[in-house]
């Protein structure tokens, strides 16, 4: 896995979304690109904003049982998994305004760098390792670049 919190990785995934184009058409799924640029800026706001609310405590050992290994781990995800309700992204948005945000997101997690993560707390699963953290945000973005063939 890829680590985030290394500059050139963040270089690196920047250059990928600066590839893609308001019409780059999905290779699988139903998101158009500007939904997914807003769906893969939630992982960002639940960790950096209190846009979401946090889960009772029942959702979140359900979550913690079921879901974080999937969510942590190094193994990539499947095409046309479904997706939490949050991350549900119904509505068209402004492609060049989630672009900039998602970079912006990006370019915040690097300034904070790998210290800032370890044992932080995630909405969803509780505290987490910097490496999980890194393993979610980065296998995230990148399965959706993929999916838009950048």
């Amino acid at each position: 896995m890829k680590n985030i919190f290394d500059p050139q990785v963040t270089a690196e995934l920047i250059q990928r979304i600066n590839q893609l184009k308001p019409e780059s058409p999905a290779l699988w799924g139903k998101m158009s690109v500007d939904q997914m640029l807003a769906h893969c800026c939630v992982a960002y706001e639940m960790a950096f904003t209190n846009k979401h609310p946090k889960p009772n405590a029942f959702m979140r050992l359900l979550l913690k049982a079921f879901v974080k290994k999937g969510v942590v781990s190094e193994v990539p995800y499947k095409r046309n998994l479904r997706t939490a309700p949050a991350f549900i992204i119904s509505e068209r948005k402004n492609f060049e305004e989630e672009k900039a945000r998602l970079i912006k997101y990006l370019e915040h997690t690097l300034s904070l760098g790998r210290d800032h993560f370890e044992g932080k707390e995630s909405i969803s699963f509780g505290p987490m390792t910097a490496e999980e953290w890194n393993n979610q945000f980065y296998k995230h973005l990148d399965h959706h670049l993929s999916q838009f063939g950048v």
